[in-house]
């Protein structure tokens, strides 16, 4: 194992000790390992808190700031915050208009977050609710799920329902977007390698040199097939097509498309990529309205990428171009 670390057991704590350091627009409580947004709680304002297990930079802590998240809680490596991690957070951005939780698809993480809004609403009365995403394509059911996996969408539901909470709709009407976005929304992810959690200090799985996993989780978990390595165009096949034979992307404003890296892919490889992906929907005759290209929600530094198609309207255009400011998007602010 080669990694920039000291101890496995403190990569979370210095870690966020770096990000203290190098954003100080952002507060970081280090006992509970939670990001706030410096100004947090925003008086009258949904607040918005997100998180998961560490491992998966820039989010969630990447997204905190002002159109986007409030607070992220920082799991272990690839493990879900526990639920005290979770209240910290939400009493730490209850503005008094209450609290929206984005919650991936696993779980642990379901389970915690559903625990600390019980004990937000016993202590405070905060009114809390959860969506949580399930965008993931390639499998129904796995050890860490019932139902599919939270992934990609995860990122577009925080940024566009930040801008709903930022423009001051209420806990009702921002719960109602994040939930369009998540049904709007599918992807589907590939691995060309595995990934070597601090703490084990060998890889999650063997896969060969010759080889890919079509249909990979955030957390290694398997997908649908082992397959030949194969050229970018026939991956952005692999990927796309069960995305599309899943949701009708047809018509209406076009799509949001996001091809993100998993940790270890360079931006050269993700742009060709994309390249290959337009291509695919152009045939299709579907349109893309905006994209985002890059390593947003990460497995390490596994090799490989994913794809998230987000059907658009009008209104989630508006939201996805409203401006944000967080250490890992940015724009018109």
């Amino acid at each position: 194992m080669k990694k920039l670390i000291n101890d496995p057991a403190n990569v979370v704590a210095e870690a966020l000790r770096g990000i203290a350091a190098a954003h100080p627009e952002l507060r970081v409580d280090h006992a509970q390992r939670v990001v706030f947004r410096d100004d947090a709680p925003v008086r009258g304002k949904v607040g918005l808190v997100s998180g998961g297990g560490s491992g998966h930079e820039p989010m969630h802590a990447g997204f905190v700031g002002p159109g986007m998240l409030d607070a992220a809680c920082a799991g272990e490596v690839f493990t879900s915050p526990v639920p005290d991690q979770v209240v910290a957070a939400t009493r730490g951005v209850d503005g008094g208009a209450g609290v929206l939780h984005v919650v991936k698809n696993y779980t642990g993480d379901v389970m915690n977050f559903e625990m600390a809004a019980e004990l937000m609403a016993a202590e405070s009365g905060t009114e809390v609710v959860a969506v949580v995403t399930d965008d993931d394509v390639a499998v129904q059911d796995s050890l860490y799920t019932a139902g599919r996996r939270g992934v990609g969408v995860t990122i577009l539901v925080e940024k566009i329902a930040g801008a709903a909470a930022e423009q001051g709709l209420p806990l009702t009407g921002v719960a109602e977007v994040a939930r369009r976005v998540n049904g709007n929304g599918r992807s589907m992810g590939v691995a060309l390698t595995s990934c070597t959690v601090p703490a084990a200090g060998r890889p999650t799985f063997d896969l060969p040199e010759d080889q890919m996993e079509i249909g990979i989780g955030i957390h290694g978990e398997p997908g649908r097939r082992r397959v030949p390595l194969a050229p970018a165009r026939e991956i952005a096949e692999m990927l796309v097509e069960p995305v599309l034979a899943d949701l009708d992307f047809t018509g209406g404003d076009g799509v949001i498309a996001f091809v993100n890296g998993m940790g270890g892919t360079p931006l050269l490889e993700l742009y060709l990529m994309y390249a290959e992906v337009a291509a695919i929907l152009e045939k299709a005759g579907i349109g893309i309205a905006r994209n985002l290209v890059g390593s947003y929600m990460t497995s390490l530094e596994m090799a490989g990428c994913s794809v998230t198609l987000l059907k658009a309207d009008d209104e989630l255009l508006r939201l996805w171009d409203a401006p944000v400011r967080t250490p890992a998007l940015r724009w018109g602010a």
